[in-house]
């Protein structure tokens, strides 16, 4: 069964992927160490390597060489001292004589046979034999070759009973007899074997002097990013006046004096925007307080006119209406964004009271005059401590933007999110009986001075109702959310802490 490329494709991006997986979870400081660990072990062991196999070499070569060549020398010394043809026990005088060298060798010697009398095999130990002399180290020393020289001396490294050894092999040329040399290699081995050892110590301890090495290079790039990184924190916490200490004229060096700068800006900038939202605030707030002036005498003619409607010509009617309508709606306008303004300004506070919900939203009902278009679904008991003007003003909206925009019935419950007296969340539902709310509406229906149709730029409301509702929750602690009931029509929800005395607080603080 064979794999496609695509297979393959795959294994490589699950591999990459859990690479970058796992990347993310290890610290940039622990991915220098280890880069730095890596690079040590690779270089240590390939310098131990390579240092292992020339000192491997040049032991074994240098050893190989000097009891080669004292063989050799011996069989020619004991050639010549010997007959061509010499007796077993010659032999093995001879056999033992060559074995009594510096190189500490054991050696065997072979003569040829004839039809009349046997060969002889002679060792200077009896621990080694002719079956250990491996067979291609025979056919190779019995092999004539044409030439001055028809027979060479050829050798082999084996490993017998665990213990290396160099056999080396050559015939007398002249003679008929063949020697065997073994030099054991296990003095060789341990030296070896402790260069090893050596090695791997060296190894050990460069990787561990990398370790430490790449720790304290880690600590000098990482400190100035770490100070970076709490800086960059507290600007992001609006602490604008943070900046970093410079040292130096490297890359680092450079990239806080850029942090500096770039602070320093953002700073400037943050400032005279600051300075502006606080004087487009101070101007709303003057003008809504300088309107209020005059609003109040036009409200005061405006009632006199309405007062007065029936006695005015037929003709005129329609326009003093038009104006008490506008300078009621102008008089709202004016209120509601002096409200705003103190929610801007950070001045609005709760003045909390013991309120029982049920009654709260039957007294803002009745006060309206909507009693005929809302049913009411509420327990009475359901006591929660709140601001009654703010919650006033709350239902008073959302359940004025159901009937204008819904319609009636507009179906009011009230409810808490836990079973025991006192405990959980208050839950304040608002449905109107209208097709609902369209979805790209939704997201901005608490906006301020959102209209959903925008070919309609006048309408009844100021376009601050539900922004209103939404503060005055929120400074309660609680939320407003917007949904379509899958039955049909919109559905507000306000979620108000059953107490509201922490939020208080919190906005006392907020002032001192």
């Amino acid at each position: 069964m064979s794999t496609g490329p695509s297979d393959t494709q795959g294994r490589q991006g699950l591999v990459r992927g859990w690479a970058a997986g796992l990347l993310r979870w290890i610290s940039l400081r622990l991915r220098l160490v280890i880069v730095f660990a890596l690079v040590a072990l690779v270089s240590a062991v390939s310098v131990a390597g390579i240092a292992y196999w020339l000192n491997r070499d040049s032991v074994l070569t240098r050893t190989q060489d000097a009891s080669l060549k004292d063989f050799r020398e011996s069989l020619n010394d004991e050639s010549g001292e010997l007959d061509l043809r010499v007796g077993c026990s010659d032999l093995g005088k001879a056999a033992r004589r060559l074995s009594d060298t510096t190189q500490n060798y054991d050696v065997i010697l072979v003569t040829d046979g004839s039809a009349d009398e046997p060969g002889c095999v002679e060792r200077s130990d009896p621990s080694f034999s002719l079956r250990d002399v491996p067979k291609p180290l025979k056919s190779a020393v019995d092999q004539r070759r044409d030439g001055k020289s028809p027979y060479h001396l050829y050798w082999q490294r084996v490993t017998m009973d665990g213990t290396p050894y160099l056999v080396g092999g050559a015939r007398v040329i002249g003679t008929d007899w063949t020697g065997y040399m073994f030099k054991s290699l296990d003095s060789e081995r341990r030296d070896l074997n402790s260069l090893a050892w050596s090695l791997g110590i060296a190894t050990g301890l460069s990787l561990v002097g990398s370790a430490l090495l790449a720790q304290g290079a880690a600590s000098t790039v990482l400190r100035p990013v770490q100070r970076l990184g709490e800086a960059a924190r507290r600007l992001g916490e609006g602490k604008l006046d943070t900046r970093l200490r410079v040292t130096g004229t490297d890359e680092l060096a450079d990239l806080s004096r850029t942090f500096n700068q770039t602070a320093e800006r953002l700073q400037q900038r943050v400032e005279e925007l600051s300075e502006r939202e606080k004087s487009s605030r101070r101007f709303v707030a003057d003008m809504s307080h300088e309107l209020r002036t005059p609003l109040t005498a036009m409200t005061a003619v405006s009632e006199v006119l309405e007062e007065e409607q029936e006695n005015l010509d037929p003709m005129i009617a329609p326009a003093v209406q038009l104006v008490v309508q506008e300078t009621r709606r102008l008089n709202d306008l004016v209120e509601n964004l002096m409200e705003v303004t103190r929610f801007d300004a950070g001045t609005a506070r709760l003045v909390l009271d013991d309120v029982d919900v049920a009654d709260q939203v039957t007294a803002c009902i009745d006060a309206r005059a909507w009693l005929d278009a809302v049913e009411l679904d509420a327990d009475r008991g359901i006591v929660a401590r709140l601001d009654p003007r703010r919650l006033d003003v709350i239902l008073a909206n959302l359940i004025g933007n159901a009937l204008k925009h819904g319609g009636s019935p507009v179906r009011v419950s009230v409810r808490t999110t836990a079973d025991a007296p006192g405990a959980g969340d208050l839950l304040i539902e608002v449905k109107d009986n209208g097709p609902g709310i369209p979805a790209g509406v939704l997201p901005h229906v608490f906006d301020r001075f959102y209209k959903a149709d925008t070919a309609r730029p006048r309408s009844d409301g100021s376009g601050l109702g539900l922004s209103i509702a939404v503060e005055n929750a929120r400074i309660h602690g609680g939320t407003i959310t917007a949904a379509n009931d899958p039955a049909g029509g919109a559905v507000f929800t306000l979620r108000l802490p059953r107490d509201s005395s922490a939020a208080a607080e919190a906005l006392e603080q907020e002032d001192e």
